[in-house]
Order: structure tokens, then sequence, then C-alpha cells
């Protein structure tokens, strides 16, 4: 044979070999991304731990603080078929309204317990600082005042009772409306401190009047 179509030859068998290494190595490498690819995209699988439940278990003679009405007592936990469903569900007195609330159990996130005595003493560490008056219109702060009445958190309650006190410097007449607001306040938040304290409503009186500095105005008109 020619040494020229030996050489022919050679480069040929070269070329088919270097094809072949070529086309191996390429589909490895299709092969590892194809199998990169899949794993991307495969979601990871993570363990979601429970969230802890937002319903508390609340006993007879229990005592709690509906937003709209204030401190009530559980009276009893009684049981209702309605359809096919079973329900669940507190009665609740509101003994300064003279209101029976039925609330189902599976429906008490506005329900909060009472207070605690901490909390009692921050909210007379409020009763004790000078009340904060906007210069706004009455109308719009009565709205205001009676949202953070019926908010059924008690350091607003508070608030409400320091900021519309008749008896301090800053507000020496009130109007009717101004008034109404105030007992309210008032009334609620002495609910609370009497369920909390578990002492006389006297008692609760002089705690709060000393706090906002009605004791000495009371004195002098005696």
């Amino acid at each position: 044979m020619p040494k020229k179509k030996k050489k022919k030859k050679a480069k040929i068998l070269k070329k088919t070999k270097i094809s072949k290494i070529k086309s191996k190595t390429e589909s490895k490498l299709v092969e590892k991304k194809s199998s990169n690819f899949g794993a991307e995209e495969k979601p990871e699988i993570k363990k979601i731990k429970k969230q802890p439940t937002e319903k508390r278990i609340y006993n007879v003679k229990d005592y709690v603080v509906y937003p709209k009405h204030g401190v009530g007592k559980i009276t009893a936990v009684e049981k209702a078929k309605i359809g096919e469903i079973d329900i669940q569900f507190y009665k609740i007195l509101v003994e300064k309204e003279k209101l029976t609330l039925t609330v189902p159990i599976n429906q008490q996130s506005k329900l909060r317990p009472i207070s605690s005595i901490n909390q009692i003493n921050k909210c007379i560490s409020i009763l004790k600082t000078k009340p904060k008056i906007k210069r706004t219109m009455w109308s719009r702060r009565a709205q205001e005042y009676d949202q953070k009445i019926n908010s059924g958190k008690v350091y607003e309650l508070a608030e409400v009772v320091k900021d519309l006190n008749k008896n301090t410097d800053i507000i020496a007449d009130q109007s009717y409306s101004e008034r109404q607001l105030f007992e309210k306040a008032y009334e609620r938040l002495k609910s609370e401190f009497e369920a909390v304290l578990k002492t006389t409503p006297e008692e609760v009186q002089k705690k709060m009047d000393k706090a906002l500095g009605r004791t000495a105005v009371l004195d002098t008109t005696e």
C-alpha cells in the first residue's frame, strides 16, 4: 500500500476516535446538567411546626373582658346543636350592664383574660400622668376616645380616663358628652380593677381617684 493512502487512513481513524470521545464527553455533560437541573427543580420538603392555637380555655367563675361591654364573669359553659353541628359556648354575665353574652368557644378571639397586677400598676402610673389634650374638633376626639374604650385594651382605657378627668387644671368644665365618655371609661376601668384586686368598689374608687388627683377636689366639695 502506498504511504499516502496509509497516512490518509490513519488520519481518518484518528478523527473518528476523537469524534467518538467528544460525543461521549458531551453526552456525559448533558446527563450531568439534566440531573442537576432536575435536582434544582425538586422542592425542598421542610417539616412545619404546628402553630400555637389562639383558643384559650376559660372556666366557670373566670373573669374575662369583652371589648364592647367590659368585664364579665363566665357563669356557664354550655352545648347546643344547630342543624347537625354541635356548638360549645360561654355564658358571660356583664353585671354592670345587666347583660348576658353568649360567645361560641371557636369564636372567642375578642375575649381576653383580665389584667395582671403588673398591668393594673401600670394603669395607675398612666392615671398619674398629665392629660394629653389634642386641639382638634371635639367630634373627632370623641370618636377616638370611643374607639379606645371599645378596643378592650386596658392601657388605652386608662388613657381615656386620664385625658377626660374633669377635675384637672386643664379641663375645668366638661360638656355632657365628655362627662358621658369619662364615666363610661372610668366604670370600665374600675370594674377591671375590682376583678383583679378582689377588693370593694369603694377601695378601688379611692385608689383611682388618688391617682387622678381627684381626692383633694372631692374633699373641698364636701
